[in-house]
């Protein structure tokens, strides 16, 4: 089959293929290039490129820890990250290979985030809702789809004088992180270091492939949002707010307008990125913007077991609280360590 590694950072027209295959931006070089210049993890994707074509594509990070061991993942800090093959028995050799060569490489297990459809009786490790809001039609049609509340939200935000805009600087990324650490300190979770986050600027919003989205309320700036998009793919994947003005719900504001943005440059699907299944709050906050709900499902292959098993990545729940109360200089300090390991 002709079945190869490679480094999508080096290889000629890697992106021009994965936009010719309807990949997404987690499938592209600017997302692997994120994730090794943060953290220094070695791309591994596999690829069939038959007459310069991408007919079977799943990219693999490898993961050096000493806390969590030596792995493929597919792909770390990504929602879902779906194979590219075109047919079921292309699949099949695809996973032997890759198998092999994760033997070969001594890894403990490989991790997919995706690729349900193709897993058959393979137990999943891991479950998430993910929300797909189709773009078909005029925004006018769009916004009927709308729960009754979520509307009211909008209009509560446009009654307050919430303001929305795109701002792609230096200076917004800041206000969001500094406003993405408070959220993330008050739900009890280390924050992914800024350094991360400079990366996703410099090399997918710089060259054009995501948004930063500001609200501001009487010149202040209470929530915002980094949006990312490829091929006619759009996705919400990191929000912050200030927690003092949730009550005048810029934040439903916001996600309309980045909605409006995407529906007018003629994009097919925005995608609300991934909810834990125990998160009914978020959950019902996607539901509310007439995007169809679906499970996204993780799996997680024992290289020591030869099988498929249960069981996740994720820091235990008990440590929470110990993050809720942690001082922001700590914490902050505590994701730059955590969060290379946990992958």
């Amino acid at each position: 089959m002709n079945l190869q590694i490679i480094d999508p950072l080096t290889h000629p027209d890697y992106d021009k293929m994965v936009l010719a295959a309807g990949g997404s931006v987690f499938h592209t070089s600017s997302w692997a290039r994120v994730l090794k210049n943060t953290y220094n993890y070695q791309p591994r994707y596999l690829v069939q490129i038959p007459d310069g074509k991408l007919t079977t594509l799943v990219p693999v990070m490898e993961v050096r820890s000493f806390l969590t061991g030596k792995r493929g993942v597919s792909l770390p800090f990504t929602d879902y990250c779906e194979p590219i093959v075109t047919n079921e028995q292309f699949w099949q050799d695809a996973m032997a290979y890759l198998l092999t060569f994760g033997g070969r490489e001594k890894w403990d297990y490989l991790e997919l985030r995706g690729g349900s459809g193709l897993m058959g009786p393979a137990p999943c490790s891991s479950q998430y809702y993910r929300h797909q809001l189709a773009l078909s039609g005029d925004i006018d049609s769009i916004y009927t789809r709308l729960k009754s509340s979520t509307r009211r939200n909008i209009k509560k935000a446009e009654r307050e004088g919430v303001v929305v805009a795109s701002e792609n600087t230096q200076e917004t990324l800041r206000m969001f992180y500094a406003m993405h650490c408070g959220t993330r300190k008050k739900h009890g979770v280390p924050p992914q270091p800024f350094s991360f986050f400079q990366q996703i600027f410099d090399n997918v919003i710089i060259p054009g492939h995501g948004r930063i989205m500001l609200a501001r309320h009487q010149g202040k700036a209470v929530a915002a949002a980094i949006y990312l998009h490829f091929n006619d793919k759009a996705m919400y994947k990191y929000g912050a707010s200030d927690e003092r003005y949730l009550h005048i719900r810029p934040n439903d504001l916001l996600m309309w307008e980045a909605i409006k943005w995407y529906c007018g440059k003629g994009y097919a699907e925005f995608c609300f990125g991934r909810t834990e299944q125990e998160n009914e709050g978020l959950r019902q906050f996607k539901g509310g913007w007439g995007a169809e709900e679906e499970t996204i499902r993780y799996y997680k292959y024992d290289f020591k077991q030869q099988a498929y098993v249960a069981g996740g990545n994720r820091l235990p729940g008990r440590y929470n609280k110990l993050f809720n109360i942690m001082p922001m200089p700590l914490l902050k300090i505590s994701g730059s360590i955590l969060h290379r390991h946990m992958g």
